[in-house]
């Protein structure tokens, strides 16, 4: 990675200052896009300090003044630090599965974000979901919402736990959702990656099955979203990108939220995950490289 060093921080700084402070309507977006996602978000948070330093105006109300649109969103939304961004997101996107998905996809995961939450809603996020899930559905969201899965792979119980969800679905007439919610909820990534594995050796059928057949509605949609990002964090995103662009109409939202959120986590690996998914080489063209 090439160093980003205090002189190249200021030339990049006077650079978008440039495409900011001029006599002409209009910001020259291509710059503008170009400096920004060339950068990490450290390197960013460090030009908009020197912004506010040399001009004594903050850089991200300067840039709403001249951007608009979706455009405006995406460069907003990459000046914002990580964790902020997430809490933001997360709080917008309250009742949906895709938020809650954060807590997996994270390292560290996500106890750190709860903090970052506007004070008007700190300490609320609980509380609003509770005020409108029910249920299974919302016993799962808590557990969610705490950030605090085990770590680590108990060796002792990956069997114990492959043979209580059979017991707790297929094994059985009904279901005991209880049973899911706990190990699904609870278990490290890893632990459950070898859960699935035993519970396939035991059933002969993939967990997404037992959940599929035992389940239904938010909840069904739930544990299956917990249980792909437990299998693979970047083929998760990787089809949420496909899902988004498959049809006439994208999805801005979650198109914008998961470039962002992951471009400088896994996205070459949710690239090379996105052309199995959708087997088009040129839907490629559209992902950023990694920031230098």
């Amino acid at each position: 990675m090439q160093r980003f060093i205090r002189g190249k921080v200021i030339t990049q700084h006077l650079l978008i200052v440039s495409t900011l402070i001029t006599d002409q309507p209009g910001t020259d977006e291509d710059v503008v896009l170009m400096l920004l996602s060339a950068r990490s978000n450290d390197q960013r948070q460090q030009i908009k300090a020197a912004y506010k330093k040399a001009f004594g105006k903050d850089l991200v109300s300067a840039l709403k003044s001249e951007l608009g649109g979706l455009f405006e969103d995406l460069i907003v939304a990459l000046m914002t630090p990580p964790t902020s961004y997430d809490a933001l997101q997360l709080h917008k996107m309250l009742h949906l599965i895709a938020g809650l998905t954060m807590q997996m996809s994270r390292k560290p995961p996500h106890s750190a974000i709860f903090p970052l939450f506007p004070p008007e809603f700190n300490g609320k996020l609980e509380k609003d979901i509770c005020g409108d899930t029910s249920g299974h559905y919302q016993r799962l969201l808590v557990i969610l919402l705490q950030g605090s899965r085990e770590e680590g792979v108990d060796e002792e119980n990956v069997e114990k736990d492959a043979k209580d969800l059979y017991a707790a679905g297929e094994g059985k007439f009904g279901t005991d959702e209880e049973q899911f919610i706990t190990i699904l909820g609870n278990r490290s990534a890893e632990h459950l990656r070898k859960v699935f594995d035993a519970y396939k050796e035991l059933c002969g059928s993939d967990i997404e099955d037992s959940v599929e057949g035992e389940t239904t509605g938010n909840l069904e949609n739930l544990l299956l979203a917990v249980v792909k990002c437990a299998r693979s964090v970047p083929q998760f995103f990787a089809e949420g990108l496909y899902k988004s662009m498959r049809r006439a109409g994208t999805d801005d939202g979650t198109l914008m939220r998961i470039m962002v959120s992951r471009s400088e986590a896994d996205m070459l690996d949710i690239r090379a995950n996105f052309l199995f998914t959708s087997n088009d080489e040129r839907m490629l063209l559209c992902f950023p490289h990694k920031p230098e």
